[in-house]
């Protein structure tokens, strides 16, 4: 069991160890302010089942009440090294706790953790920076719409363009679903497509069955059909009054019918019917293509900022696709058939958080 341990004059002594029940860990977790869906003690397992990673979820305490929380999942790969991430495959995570005091005591266990592990780095998934000492990234920004009460209103707010298009949509015979895991094997189809086409390597189905397994009453996935047939999908998830798409993709032969447009409209209105306040559109990079088309509806970002202890004589790691050493590893994958992209690829991302 890891542990350790700090405390200040005039205040209660501060333990951090990994020992905590599932329950307590979430009931936590609810109620803090800075808690997420990504940080509940369920993905823990989904990473487990699906990728064979260990995690190590640290809590830090104060008179047996718990400060603060911080879930870290372990990475050990020939390609990239030995390293911790709060938390991987997702847009969150992090150190959540009450006080700078917990905070710093739960980030020096965790550094411990990584060096202990002979792990390169240590990455922590944050919306503002914490801790002065560790090195930041700014390369990423969420998009986040706050939502109108009602979907008449929600129209009304959307610009004409994004109106028109979504016209166009309806009248591109195009239908759309929503549902639960039964709908999973059509939006993997679309998903896995359009990895090939960026030239990224993609999740195992398994993954996604997994999060609708273990989410079955907090997430959703979307598919919209052309002709029987599947060209644009999603799987949204919700957490208190914020609904989030982490993963939604559209066939580009798909796009003249404008059936992504039409993809989002219909998350949009299933958001406004169900009383969320605010519409997660995921991550994105500044001024590039998906940063647009999501800022088109009105999304606002707000800055993410990864923070990261390295080992000395290191650097914070450079996974961007955009990183010019990964330009022709992109062309090859692009070139793959999509079944054989399809089936590389698990084998591959499960080591990219």
């Amino acid at each position: 069991m890891l542990a350790a341990s700090s405390s200040m004059a005039g205040e209660a002594h501060l333990t951090v160890s990994d020992r905590i029940d599932p329950g307590e860990w979430d009931q936590y977790v609810e109620r803090h302010p800075e808690g997420s869906i990504d940080h509940l003690w369920r993905w823990r397992d989904v990473f487990s089942r699906v990728f064979d990673h260990q995690s190590t979820y640290l809590v830090a305490r104060r008179s047996g009440a718990i400060a603060g929380v911080l879930p870290l999942v372990h990475f050990r790969s020939r390609l990239f090294g030995r390293f911790l991430v709060s938390v991987p495959f997702l847009n969150y995570g992090g150190v959540a706790a009450d006080t700078a005091e917990a905070r710093r005591a739960l980030v020096d266990a965790a550094i411990a953790e990584t060096a202990a592990r002979r792990g390169s780095h240590l990455e922590l998934r944050h919306t503002e920076q914490l801790f002065a000492d560790l090195s930041p990234k700014r390369h990423k920004v969420a998009m986040r719409l706050a939502l109108a009460p009602d979907a008449d209103r929600q129209w009304e707010q959307l610009d004409r363009k994004v109106r028109n298009q979504v016209r166009k949509g309806e009248k591109s015979q195009l239908t759309v679903v929503h549902g639960g895991a039964e709908l999973v094997n059509e939006f993997y189809t679309v998903f896995a497509h359009n990895m090939r086409d960026l030239g990224t390597p993609v999740y195992a189905r398994t993954f996604f069955a997994e999060v609708l397994r273990t989410f079955a009453d907090t997430a959703r996935v979307f598919v919209v059909r052309h002709e029987g047939r599947p060209v644009a999908a999603s799987i949204v998830y919700w957490h208190h009054s914020m609904i989030e798409v982490p993963w939604a993709s559209a066939l580009r032969a798909a796009n003249p019918l404008c059936a992504n447009v039409l993809l989002y409209w219909h998350m949009l209105k299933f958001s406004v019917e169900r009383g969320f306040t605010v519409f997660d559109f995921g991550r994105s990079t500044p001024n590039e293509g998906t940063f647009h088309f999501k800022r088109q509806w009105g999304a606002e970002p707000l800055p993410l900022v990864w923070e990261y202890w390295h080992a000395p004589g290191t650097r914070p790691p450079d996974l961007n696709p955009k990183n010019p050493k990964f330009d022709l590893a992109i062309r090859m994958w692009q070139r793959l058939p999509v079944p054989v992209a399809t089936a590389l690829g698990p084998h591959v991302v499960r080591n990219i958080p």
